[in-house]
């Protein structure tokens, strides 16, 4: 594996007197787009939330580019936070601001530019997220679900980060728009070199676009490696989930 990017080392998470997590461990490599899948209750939301620092586990370690993010310093961690990108699952927009001042939010928190640079950046970030400029004066309410995404990931990239954090990023979209998202995802891991790390249950996102896949039962790993070899894994809950969809083979 290449330089780790994102390390869980026995994490562990108490809900609800409940145990979502006992002992979950994996890394991410630099330039990965890796996929975590799982049954309803297994916590992939709660562990990304966990990865971003949101969340604070009940034990074990996370690190993001070798800090460990549950024991750094405010000003560490803030700096930390510039290096990394976050698309929630509902997008997460501001309703009451354009599509153009939510992509510039993060750089009116954390970067001094001139209004006419902004304005560039903003416009720049819209472009590699494949929303039309006419988008730009618009509220989220006002566009379509595949363009409320595409905003959304614009200002996950407002920072020019190094890693994208996506929650169930084609949930709620139409095979088409999820297809075209997937594609935008892949071409950004690609071209800059971005290391991507998603939540899902879009197997046509598994097969199309993913290097790896994490599989998350009864609190832990159950399986970890590229897509076709996972879905061989013998494990029931990993058969049921790969047969409701078999890769085109034709030519």
């Amino acid at each position: 594996m290449s330089e780790p990017i994102i390390e869980a080392q026995g994490i562990r998470t108490r809900l609800g007197g409940a145990w979502v997590h006992d002992g979950v461990s994996f890394r991410v490599g630099r330039g990965e787009l890796v996929a975590l899948i799982g049954g309803s209750g297994t916590g992939k939301t709660v562990l990304l939330n966990e990865l971003i620092g949101l969340i604070r586990p009940t034990g074990g370690v996370v690190r993001l580019f070798g800090t460990d993010v549950w024991q750094a310093s405010l000003e560490t961690l803030n700096a930390l936070r510039c290096r990394y990108g976050v698309l929630f699952q509902d997008g997460a927009l501001f309703s009451s601001l354009t599509v153009a001042d939510n992509v510039a939010a993060p750089m009116r928190e954390h970067l001094a530019l001139p209004p006419a640079l902004q304005s560039q950046l903003v416009e720049f970030r819209l472009a590699m997220a494949g929303l039309p400029l006419s988008a730009v004066d618009k509220k989220p309410a006002e566009l379509s679900g595949g363009m409320r995404k595409r905003a959304a990931l614009a200002r996950a990239l407002a920072l020019e980060p190094e890693l994208l954090f996506l929650d169930e990023p084609t949930s709620g979209l139409d095979p088409i728009a999820a297809r075209a998202f997937d594609q935008v995802v892949r071409t950004l891991c690609d071209s800059l070199g971005l290391t991507v790390f998603m939540n899902t249950h879009d197997l046509d996102t598994l097969w199309g676009i993913v290097d790896r896949v994490i599989v998350l039962s009864d609190g832990r790993v159950i399986a970890d490696g590229p897509v076709a070899e996972v879905a061989r894994v013998a494990e029931p809950w990993i058969q049921s989930y790969f047969a409701a969809h078999v890769p085109h083979r034709g030519g």
